[in-house]
């Protein structure tokens, strides 16, 4: 493999500059690619340079190893940083501030961003993929925001980007975390194109036959070297349940989460009782945050949903179910978390509130310098 110069490499985050291409990989492969504070500290300065360096017409996201993309934050580290926090300084913000940052950078950076999203791509690779301009999905993609799960809500610009989904298939993936397989991604929007893995071996042999021009498209360009001429076509699972989720998940705009429980709760079919029992290991009170969430992100700007995101954040860590949830479930592995309250009844609409009312003045908000 030839390049034009390699800028760096460094633990965690590879660059390297093919035919005018930068080429970012993230390698952690043990941790299927999982962000480190550090990798986001790299990938902030690399797109940076990639920015500023007129001989760069476009950037390159993909991870090391056949098995991630990207399977979101070190959420371990995050555990023990909010675990080791009794003065409240809470040092793990600084990583969701700098992580959501970096992803606003991605959405609106000059220059198109190609993500390829072979294998797992969750949470913080979500982030990062839905910002591109050109989203390569394959057989093997996993895709998925788990985050409710663990107590928290679908963040790094999700109320936002979900938007894109109709609002029931929307509340149906923000809330279960279900994942979507490649052709899914690609049939409601989550991404461009869904390729067979193995046309992305051969992409740097591709990208350096390009001859660049002044006046050509380089995204139109790249869509060649990433785009097949035969795509994979294949059955989009997710057609099979569409009408069951449209039943149960197109609900009014007052009706939370209980409402689509109860709704669940009169279908006898294996799924409606499989997504029932998934809803009911999940956080009641990040259930009904990410509903109310989810709906308000669909008429919101995308450094407003950051900011959104970053409040709820904040408090669920200082005072919510992530701490609990993660220790439960990747921790101590009891898969039994104490979530407080318990069920979706127990959950009060003053709760609700509190996590979506920002703890900071819009002006002093961590995130205030976002365009919008």
């Amino acid at each position: 493999m030839s390049t034009q110069g390699l800028l760096r490499d460094a633990p965690e985050v590879a660059f390297e500059v093919v035919n005018r291409v930068a080429i970012v990989t993230l390698d952690r492969p043990h941790a299927l690619n999982a962000l480190s504070h550090g990798m986001i500290a790299l990938l902030a300065d690399i797109f940076a340079q990639c920015a500023a360096n007129d001989s760069i017409v476009a950037v390159v996201l993909r991870g090391a190893g056949d098995k991630a993309f990207c399977a979101g934050g070190d959420v371990r580290k995050l555990y023990h940083a909010a675990r080791n926090d009794p003065l409240h300084e809470t040092p793990w913000l600084k990583f969701f501030i700098d992580e959501y940052r970096l992803d606003f950078t991605v959405h609106r950076f000059a220059k198109p961003v190609i993500a390829l999203m072979d294998g797992i791509v969750m949470g913080g690779g979500m982030g990062l993929a839905q910002g591109a301009a050109l989203r390569i999905a394959t057989e093997r993609t996993r895709m998925a925001m788990p985050e409710t799960r663990i107590g928290l809500l679908p963040d790094v610009g999700a109320t936002h980007f979900l938007r894109v989904l109709p609002r029931d298939l929307a509340l149906y993936v923000g809330l279960t975390g279900a994942r979507l397989l490649g052709a899914d991604a690609r049939r409601v929007g989550l991404a461009d194109e869904c390729v067979p893995s193995t046309w992305l071996r051969g992409f740097i042999e591709r990208l350096e036959s390009i001859r660049w021009d002044d006046e050509q498209d380089a995204l139109a360009q790249l869509k060649r070297v990433f785009v097949p001429s035969a795509n994979i076509e294949r059955h989009a699972p997710l057609d099979d349940i569409r009408a069951q989720i449209k039943r149960h998940f197109a609900v009014p705009a007052t009706g939370g989460v209980e409402r689509i429980a109860a709704s669940l709760a009169t279908d006898e079919s294996d799924w409606a009782r499989a997504t029932l029992a998934l809803l009911e290991s999940h956080s009641p009170t990040m259930l009904e945050v990410t509903y109310h969430a989810l709906l308000r992100g669909r008429q919101m700007s995308l450094s407003d949903c950051f900011r959104m995101e970053l409040g709820v954040v904040y408090r669920a860590i200082d005072d919510g179910d992530f701490v609990e949830g993660v220790r439960a479930l990747i921790i101590d592995k009891d898969e039994r978390p104490r979530f407080a309250p318990t069920t979706l009844a127990q959950v009060r609409a003053e709760r609700v509130q509190h996590f979506l009312s920002s703890p900071w003045r819009k002006e002093m908000h961590p995130l205030a310098d976002l365009c919008a």
